[in-house]
């Protein structure tokens, strides 16, 4: 530190041990002086601050000391957020040995403790969240008051007070009072770990992950229903086969009260998602590899095939086959007819795979009966490892099937209708003969919780949710926005479109 810089600091001591002396900062009831409440978010004590912090708070700071100037009786306090889930995900990491998240603390230790001798001692006790919590809650007050802010500690509390629980207690009481809370059966995502819903906040990877629903479908099979999970349940009529990795592990699975076949890991994920899984046998994928299921409406028998890219952790691991309307599905196929020596071994003859035949059961303009074998066509796809090449031209042949196209004469009832409105009847024709169900996912991968746990997704029964939906809620919130001063005004626009988005 320079002399220049030396003199400053102790220049900044003097007046900051003068302010706390006379208490300049401490704001008490006084009816000579108008009056001004100023809170800034009270700050995470998982870590250390960082820059922006800095300018949060000066901010707040700011603005308090102006209002002072021109005569006010200002409150401006300060809290401590202690409570929530990012916290225990830090503490499980580090019980668990995570290097990455213990060199993070060090990191954060080293700029309040002197010696390497002191933060091992203190980053031991970190196996406790409410130690770890209180340490920097403790070290962000010091850097706050190291600062100048102009805050009146007195009025300090953190979220793990007891009185502030019941200050979040007393809130929702009065939402349930006024009809704001809701009871119902949601997914969410959920770290098995942690056994606790996670918010963005709470992610160490894929914080903006979001819930995809895939509808399960149950193709007869056996005494049972081999079961796999789409995006597009409206293309069942075009299906042709199966996909089952066979080097991936498949259960037998009795799902509330129902035998499925599906991968071990949905078997996990689908207790999850509030349903009565009992696993009933183990086995590899080739063992029903070159068996027959039944077609969900025309009840046709069609063949199990091999196929290394189904991924066993993705959905339920199996995959059913749609070659003319889906470009990785047709190259898949096109491989065994051209080369189908290796069927073999599951006893599977070259004259049964070459005998399938596309199903066309979607028309689209400017494309022939096959519109994905004209995709992989166009791209000269020679193989299924040009993975980028087929996802670009699965996702052509989905949008313009999804804009334009409409169901052929052999999908039953649906015939004739726009694709993008068939869905949803679709799936609610399968579900009034029980043949789908619902399968949810993160729509990335990997989702991970800051305790190092993958995340899936969780149905919970009979949970309370606040009802974004509830009439009124919308316009209120815009009468109180137009009542307030928005600084830069341009953020204005981000607080309505929240609105339009929740409600």
């Amino acid at each position: 530190m320079s002399d220049a810089e030396s003199e400053f600091t102790k220049i900044e001591k003097k007046w900051q041990r003068r302010w706390a002396k006379d208490k300049i900062f401490e704001a008490d009831p006084d009816p000579k002086r108008p009056k001004f409440f100023l809170t800034v978010p009270y700050p995470y004590t998982n870590g250390a601050l960082h820059i922006g912090h800095g300018r949060t708070y000066t901010v707040g700071d700011l603005i308090a000391r102006y209002k002072r100037m021109r005569g006010y009786n200002v409150l401006f306090p300060m809290a401590s957020h202690m409570t929530g889930t990012p916290i225990l995900g830090m503490v499980e990491r580090i019980k668990a040995g995570d290097q990455t998240a213990i060199e993070q603390y060090k990191r954060d230790l080293r700029l309040y403790l002197k010696t390497e001798e002191e933060v091992e001692a203190q980053l031991a006790k970190f196996t406790d969240p409410w130690v770890t919590a209180k340490f920097f809650a403790d070290a962000i007050s010091a850097d706050f008051k190291a600062l100048g802010y102009s805050i009146d500690w007195r009025r300090k509390f953190t979220t793990g007070d007891k009185i502030y629980n019941q200050f979040v207690s007393w809130q929702y009481y009065k939402f349930k009072d006024k009809g704001y809370l809701k009871q119902g059966d949601y997914p969410l995502l959920y770290c098995p770990r942690c056994g606790n819903p996670v918010g963005e906040d709470d992610l160490l990877e894929g914080a903006t992950a979001k819930i995809k629903e895939f509808t399960a479908i149950k193709f007869g099979f056996e005494d049972g229903y081999i079961v796999p999970a789409t995006l597009r349940p409206e293309t069942i009529f075009g299906v042709t086969n199966m996909w089952i990795n066979p080097k991936a592990t498949y259960v037998w699975a009795r799902v509330n009260g129902e035998k499925w076949l599906i991968s071990k890991s949905a078997a996990e994920k689908l207790r999850l998602q509030a349903k009565m899984v009992e696993i009933l046998e183990e086995f590899p994928g080739a063992k029903v590899v070159g068996k027959k299921f039944r077609a969900v409406h025309d009840d046709r028998e069609l063949p199990i095939l091999p196929a290394d890219f189904v991924d066993p952790d993705n959905a339920t691991g199996v995959v059913y086959s749609v070659p003319a309307h889906a470009p990785f599905d047709y190259i898949a196929l096109r491989d065994l007819w051209d080369d189908p020596s290796g069927l073999e071994e599951y006893g599977i003859s070259a004259e049964e795979v070459r005998s399938i035949q596309m199903i066309s059961m979607i028309d689209i303009k400017g494309y022939s009966e096959f519109p994905a074998k004209d995709a992989v066509e166009k791209r000269n796809i020679k193989s299924q490892n040009e993975a980028e090449a087929l996802e670009d031209a699965t996702q052509e042949i989905y949008k313009a099937e999804f804009y334009e196209g409409i169901m052929k004469d052999n999908c039953g009832q649906f015939s004739g209708r726009p694709i993008k409105d068939v869905k949803d009847d679709v799936v609610a024709w399968m579900k009034s003969i029980n043949r789908c169900d619902v399968f949810y996912e993160p729509d990335q991968r990997p989702v991970i919780c800051k305790c190092g746990s993958d995340v899936y997704v969780g149905v919970f029964a009979g949970q309370w949710f606040l009802d974004y939906t509830s009439p009124g809620w919308k316009e209120q919130a815009r009468k109180a926005l137009d009542s307030m001063a928005i600084v830069p005004e341009l953020y204005r626009n981000l607080f309505e479109a929240t609105f339009d988005w929740l409600t």
